[in-house]
């Protein structure tokens, strides 16, 4: 309950950040309606859609990566690629969409570079659960299955507290007026939990209440 709790805080923190920085002038209000619409229809899995939604964002980092992440699930690498460049060239410590270029290179068949650039994500995020789960696919791929167990078993080690973490940081990076950075942590610490979350699912819920509050 506690955790429940804790979520909602941070949650409507990010809201009432993204507003009073929009109406500082530094991101539209047009651009988090559109971001906002984009995630609901991202969340039913409507993907290609979701991209075409997001085709004309050229700065606002959350969009970019949405789309980035859209496209790759639609399975256009090319595009998904581009995007994840363009949101590191405005952001260049997003953790997302590095991780998100990496599987692009991965589903390419380019295996050492997603390696190589997974190396150097997780030389920032040495505690992500997402990251070592994706580093222990590829050593799984290289049949390095010690490798790969190490990892997993760190991972089954982190996933609780790493969410938590997340959380903190979120709700401090949004109050220090970094609206897109928190965004980018609520995300990962949502990745972490299981589908059948009772958490996962109050989660959903408040985004729905978001979503039309913000409409």
């Amino acid at each position: 309950m506690k955790t429940i709790y804790c979520f909602f805080w941070v949650m409507l923190l990010c809201v009432n950040s993204i507003i009073t920085v929009a109406c500082k002038g530094k991101t539209g209000v047009d651009d988090i309606k559109l971001y906002v619409n984009a995630l609901e229809m991202y969340g039913r899995g409507q993907f290609s859609q979701t991209a075409e939604l997001l085709a004309s964002v050229k700065k606002f980092s959350p969009s970019l990566v949405l789309r980035a992440k859209s496209e790759y699930f639609s399975g256009d690498l090319d595009r998904a690629e581009k995007s994840c460049k363009q949101v590191v060239k405005y952001q260049p410590a997003s953790f997302e969409a590095k991780l998100y270029l990496a599987r692009v290179l991965r589903d390419r068949g380019e295996s050492e570079k997603a390696k190589q650039l997974t190396e150097n994500i997780m030389a920032d995020n040495p505690n992500d659960v997402r990251l070592l789960r994706f580093a222990a696919t590829l050593a799984m791929e290289r049949d390095d299955a010690v490798e790969a167990a190490v990892l997993l078993d760190r991972a089954a080690e982190l996933s609780a507290d790493s969410a938590m973490v997340l959380l903190d940081r979120a709700r401090l990076r949004w109050i220090a007026g970094r609206g897109g950075e928190a965004l980018e942590d609520l995300s990962r610490a949502g990745a972490m939990l299981p589908r059948n979350s009772p958490v996962l699912r109050s989660i959903n819920q408040l985004e729905k209440r978001i979503t039309e509050a913000m409409q």
